[in-house]
């Protein structure tokens, strides 16, 4: 059997040869590391107040070329390197003075440290709906959600797509509530032509290896306020040390941490920023190719953001309709798929509120921060039930696939087209 793609129709499987995993790393990259390793300063960060290098309470000069480097890209005022995306959402709670007695809307449908990061500093997460055809929050069910306990919102740009910012930024406003925007998967995505991660407070970014761009670990917080940014800063290094050194006179959540990213990792970062772009309109040529392919399947919802939404598909997310297919249940399609050479799966994460710690509501000692006093007139919904939108996608609809991606070509994404064909006809 060779090593290529066989013609529809016949029995060998439309695909034989391996999918490629997503690697940007290069010469550029390499050249990056030797220049620090030749420095001999892996990292320059210093927990005391001095600005200015070669040791710094903000970082060495790699550190600072990287934060420049995505401010101007992004159209922020302040970027504050963290190491990693999970730090920077920590950061970014500590840094907008939540805790106990606030509730915070988070997604269900998410990487679970989305609804932890409140949990960190006491407060409460309470789980909005999600957009069926997005993934994204849903803003009428933000609004279904809301108590007077209600003092911020984490948006999750889920799959690379925009959530509905301007919806979002309305409930924000007409509440006086902080917006937190994670943004680890949505890299150059933009909604009404400006770049996610700044509409709200702090936009989030991740430099993951799983990434669209990555440097291992690593992550980015955005922000267009220069008291927030001092806060994330402090809470990156060590705060509780120098904030008297700062004359910042919130001491609020200022016990800081080592959020720090090295010179190495913000080196390769510098450069795999550099190539952003690149990589995303590769993404989406293919994303593309797949859609227009398989439109016509009716058993098959492709991605179809609205217009005013500039997705870049770090995932490339399909919904599956059994019953417009002789109701074959999902698993089974998949494995049909898998046979010919076609890797998607199923569900994408268990809606977190699913999660042992939520059921038990156990965070920390003695039930904390739910059974806190300052707690004591929280009581969101963890049931199965609460969001059945996300339910109903991990259960019976979500297929992703994580292909769709350099260094896959257009020739690959057909190989995609052609297996959904097989399978479907």
């Amino acid at each position: 059997m060779n090593d290529q793609s066989a013609p529809i129709g016949t029995d060998t499987p439309v695909r034989t040869k391996p999918w490629k995993e997503s690697n940007a790393i290069g010469e550029e990259e390499r050249l990056a590391v030797e220049r620090v390793m030749q420095s001999g300063n892996l990292s320059m960060f210093q927990g005391s107040f001095k600005p200015n290098p070669p040791l710094s309470f903000l970082g060495g000069p790699e550190v600072q070329t990287l934060e420049a480097l995505a401010k101007d890209y992004i159209g922020s005022s302040h970027a504050i390197s963290v190491n990693s995306a999970t730090s920077g959402l920590y950061a970014a709670v500590g840094a907008l003075g939540l805790g106990f007695g606030d509730e915070v809307i988070v997604s269900p449908y998410t990487m679970s440290a989305c609804a932890t990061a409140p949990l960190v500093y006491g407060a409460i997460p309470v789980f909005a709906d999600v957009e069926r055809e997005t993934g994204c929050l849903d803003p009428e069910s933000i609004r279904r959600n809301l108590t007077p306990r209600t003092k911020a919102i984490l948006v999750v740009h889920q799959f690379g797509i925009p959530a509905d910012m301007e919806a979002i930024m309305s409930i924000a406003h007409e509440h006086d509530l902080k917006v937190i925007e994670d943004c680890a998967q949505a890299w150059g995505a933009s909604f009404k032509n400006k770049h996610v991660g700044t509409f709200g407070d702090i936009g989030i970014f991740s430099f993951n290896v799983h990434k669209t761009i990555q440097c291992g670990e690593g992550g980015l917080c955005v922000t267009n306020d220069p008291d927030i940014a001092l806060r994330l800063q402090m809470i990156r290094n060590h705060g509780e040390a120098i904030v008297g050194d700062t004359q910042h006179h919130d001491l609020t959540n200022i016990i800081g941490f080592n959020y720090r990213m090295t010179e190495i990792s913000a080196a390769i970062a510098t450069e795999q920023l550099k190539k952003l772009d690149r990589l995303n309109a590769i993404r989406l040529e293919l994303v593309k190719t797949v859609s227009e392919g398989i439109t016509h399947h009716e058993c098959l919802s492709v991605p179809s953001p609205e217009a005013d939404r500039s997705a870049t598909y770090y995932v490339y997310p399909l919904r599956y309709h059994a019953e417009k297919f002789n109701n074959m249940p999902r698993a089974e399609f998949v494995k049909k798929l898998k046979e010919q050479g076609i890797i998607f799966y199923e569900g994408y994460v268990k809606p977190i509120y699913m999660l042992p710690m939520f059921q038990s509501r156990t965070a920390y000692k003695n039930g904390y921060p739910w059974t806190a006093p300052e707690n004591s007139e929280s009581d969101p919904n963890y049931a199965k039930g609460a969001c059945p939108v996300a339910e109903d996608l991990f259960e019976n609809e979500f297929l992703m696939n994580l292909h769709l991606c350099p260094p896959q070509t257009k020739e690959d994404a057909m190989d995609v087209v052609k297996g959904i064909e097989v399978v479907c006809r």
